[in-house]
């Protein structure tokens, strides 16, 4: 009788490794499916006017699964709002990565920011967690790391660059999006558009840094005003 080897004994029997493997793989494929189809929903009807069997519906799955993977349509609207703010986050640092001066980069950040719902959508999911304050982990999370990208990048562009930054990386990363969320908010209520809310933002922000050319053209000024009173004084 010719014995099998252990990985024949495996794959006849299920090795339950791969099989928790690829239950993870379809777990996490069904909630993103979900996420993307839940998304555009609530951004188009709000919490209360997109419905669970719509959203099962639009992702081509059963209500019963939005409650097993998210317990609630908070929960999920809530996941939502935070992963579409990590997402526009992404999609503004590159926006940002072909500026060449601290101007430009700053344009580039206000105009990506400004030209999305992102942050109003996440604003309701602001709103939400006050009254639901088991999803307030969540947000705080998303907070957390939305502040620690942006510091990364703001920092590499500016060491990439040679820029002289005005302000620490970490408070001009959370001074950023504290002026993109009270502006944003303020402006949705006020009906403006989206490039005015540029406008507004690039005007509340100022200055954020100086490239090397300024600062060499600062020291320069420095250099000739101090040599112009060294004579005077003479």
């Amino acid at each position: 009788m010719v014995k099998k080897s252990v990985p024949e004994l495996k794959e006849a029997a299920g090795d339950p490794k791969h099989a928790v493997r690829a239950t993870r793989s379809a777990g996490r494929k069904m909630r993103s499916l979900l996420l993307d189809a839940a998304s555009p929903l609530f951004r188009e009807r709000g919490l209360s006017g997109a419905s669970i069997t719509d959203i099962a519906a639009a992702a081509d799955a059963f209500p019963s699964q939005i409650t097993y993977y998210f317990r609630t349509k908070e929960a999920l609207f809530v996941e939502c709002a935070c992963r579409d703010l990590l997402y526009l986050a992404r999609a503004t640092e590159q926006a940002a990565q072909k500026a060449r001066t601290p101007a430009e980069y700053t344009y580039a950040l206000a105009e990506t920011v400004t030209a999305s719902d992102s942050i109003a959508f996440f604003a309701e999911a602001l709103t939400l967690t006050r009254r639901r304050q088991d999803l307030a982990p969540l947000v705080e999370r998303t907070i957390e790391r939305l502040h620690s990208e942006g510091t990364r990048a703001y920092a590499g562009q500016v060491a990439r660059h040679g820029w002289r930054s005005l302000r620490a990386p970490d408070e001009s990363s959370r001074r950023f999006w504290a002026v993109a969320i009270g502006i944003i908010l303020e402006g949705y209520a006020m009906g403006r558009s989206p490039e005015a809310l540029c406008t507004e933002m690039l005007r509340v922000l100022g200055e954020q840094a100086k490239s090397t050319n300024d600062t060499a053209r600062l020291r320069l000024v420095d250099e000739r005003d101090a040599s112009g009173n060294s004579n005077e004084e003479g």
